[in-house]
């Protein structure tokens, strides 16, 4: 195995070539979490594992609550289905409460005050009511709890974590928050032991091959509770050493093979393809060497499966603008692989795309 190995089968693993997921909500199961802070990015990732699935459908299951979106693994918001989020959130939330003590701290949040504003927002949400950030916050203060800025944004995220909210259906553009127990009615949960291991044989089946370290950090654990999982499920996967670093994934996974190339992704930014790894060694092109961060903070350019360069999109009323960062000229071939995948996103928005560079 090589780094084109590396690239190759995480383009397969993760369903961006060859057997395309049947619907959006296996797209999130089969990935485990697609995060989801720029929520537009994270419904053209999972799209792009699908076959013809549109923006507006997806709007459609996620109001439907067949996909949800909530604080889960890291200190972000992830896509994730009802049968999962229990447990995940069970798994990684005691992380995500340690990684943001000191802000609760800055803020005066304590136990005491998270403990006040669950209650008050239970009883605001009861009856299957959603409320938006900004109705939120006047049920907290009528509670008599502060609530502005990122004190707010901290009550919520704690709320979420405590498994008492996670999204509601879109009203309009806004998102509204709705009773974890209304839109994902409880289900046995795996114990801490159990979980650990199918959310290391799940990452790896997805994600692998992958590091140790690219599962702790996608997972928000340490790598002690990484290296326990993926010791746990040993029994269902395989490695192989390259360049010294230990590459995991699941055992038994049919290789990739050749693939029909050039091979264009315009991949949204925060994609599970980039941002599921510690050390992006294998899918980085070497241009973009010293030029990394700028090209991981826009959205991806990916050729082959690395990532050449960036993109970003402006949305008007009735049509798009994408505009092109590509360090490279590309050449004949390439030019008609990157029309084709611009294509594919004008579908899905269902707009006419301008292109420019």
């Amino acid at each position: 195995m090589d780094n084109l190995d590396i690239t190759r089968q995480r383009l397969h693993n993760q369903r961006l070539v060859g057997s395309p997921c049947e619907r959006p909500e296996d797209v999130v199961r089969w990935l485990c979490a697609v995060q989801a802070q720029d929520y537009a990015g994270a419904k053209w990732a999972v799209a792009q594992r699908t076959t013809d699935v549109t923006d507006a459908a997806l709007d459609r299951l996620f109001n439907e609550g067949k996909i949800l979106r909530t604080h889960v693994l890291r200190p972000t918001w992830h896509l994730v289905t009802p049968e999962d989020i229990r447990w995940m959130l069970r798994l990684t939330a005691p992380r995500v409460n340690a990684a943001n003590a000191y802000q609760y701290r800055q803020l005066e949040l304590d136990d005491a005050v998270f403990a006040r504003s669950n209650r008050a927002l239970v009883k605001a949400l009861q009856g299957g009511a959603q409320l938006t950030r900004t109705e939120i916050a006047r049920v907290y203060e009528k509670a008599g709890i502060r609530a502005s800025g990122l004190r707010l944004a901290y009550l919520l995220m704690r709320a979420e974590l405590d498994a008492i909210v996670c999204s509601g259906p879109l009203r309009g553009k806004q998102f509204t928050y709705a009773l974890l127990d209304e839109r994902a009615p409880s289900a046995k949960e795996p114990g801490h032991d159990e979980a650990l291991a199918e959310l290391a044989r799940r990452y790896l089946a997805s994600h692998g091959p992958a590091l140790v370290k690219d599962f702790a950090w996608w997972s928000g654990l340490t790598l002690k509770e990484a290296r326990a999982g993926i010791e746990m499920a040993k029994a269902h996967l395989q490695h192989e050493t390259v360049d010294g670093e230990v590459y995991w994934f699941a055992a038994g996974q049919a290789a990739c093979g050749e693939m029909e190339t050039p091979l264009v992704h315009l991949l949204p930014n925060y994609d599970e393809y980039v941002i599921a790894y510690k050390d992006h060694s294998a899918t980085l092109d070497p241009a973009l060497t010293g030029r990394a961060g700028d090209a991981l903070m826009a959205h991806l350019a990916v050729l082959d499966g690395r990532v050449v360069g960036g993109w970003r999109r402006a949305i008007q009323r009735k049509a798009v603008t994408v505009t092109m960062n590509l360090p490279l000229r590309p050449k004949k071939s390439e030019k008609a692989a990157l029309q084709s995948a611009i294509e594919r996103y004008s579908r899905f928005l269902g707009m006419p795309i301008t292109i420019s560079s």
